[in-house]
């Protein structure tokens, strides 16, 4: 007697290709999402990939990675902050004058923009460098710290000597396009903000003058926290 119930095995092939169908077509998607996405991790700079007018001559041929110099300034509470205070931190960079008219108010805004958006967020410290270490004493720096409202701790202003910030703008952050030896007569003038991660690399660099390029550096801090630990 033929038998009238239906063969099990009949529907299988088609089951196969459609589940071979879904399993390639969800391949094309998650490939087709990365590519467009692009990388999401930032780049490391290197001397060598920098416009030359940043980069001081002593470090233009300088081989490895590049990391920023130890250094020792005081902040506008008077204590001494060194880099390896700051181990493990993400850093972003400028340097300014608390008498400057044109840019550094600006920059100080858009620095107090980027404080606000992580003021959670312990591994972020910002440094403001003083190019005018003579007249930017402890309680100026202060007064200044105090009109932006910075966060102790988070944010420092920092003065010193001199010769030691003008080296750190030209063979650290690689922040300023002129050159000069930090003298009487020498001045670092920049709008660059420079971002630093934990190992001390370069990681990216923006106009501390514009809100567009402050939003570029707040989503980039994101990715950039996203990556350590």
């Amino acid at each position: 007697m033929t038998s009238t119930e239906p063969d099990p095995d009949r529907g299988r092939p088609l089951l196969i290709r459609i589940g071979l169908f879904a399993a390639v077509f969800l391949i094309a998607v998650v490939v087709g999402h990365f590519l467009l996405r692009g990388d999401d991790h930032l780049p490391v700079f290197h001397p060598a990939q920098l416009d030359p007018r940043l980069v001081d001559p002593a470090v233009r041929r300088a081989e490895g990675e590049h990391h920023i110099s130890d250094f020792a300034l005081v902040d506008q509470h008077g204590d001494t902050l060194r880099l390896a205070d700051l181990e493990g931190r993400i850093l972003v960079a400028d340097f300014f004058f608390t008498t400057c008219a044109t840019i550094c108010p600006k920059m100080s805004v858009q620095m107090a923009r980027v404080q606000d958006a992580f003021k959670d967020e312990p591994r972020l410290v910002l440094l403001s460098h003083s190019v005018t270490p003579e007249a930017d004493s402890v309680p100026v720096l202060s007064a200044y710290a105090q009109r932006y409202g910075a966060i102790p701790g988070r944010w420092h202003f920092l003065t010193g000597d001199r010769r030691q910030i003008y080296a750190l703008a030209r063979r650290s952050y690689f922040a300023a396009l002129d050159q000069g030896d930090g003298g009487p007569d020498d001045f670092v003038h920049t709008e660059n903000f420079v971002l630093v991660d934990p190992m001390h690399r370069i990681r990216g660099f923006y106009d501390g003058t514009s809100t567009a390029d402050v939003d570029r550096l707040i989503n980039d801090l994101r990715k950039l926290l996203a990556e350590e630990p």
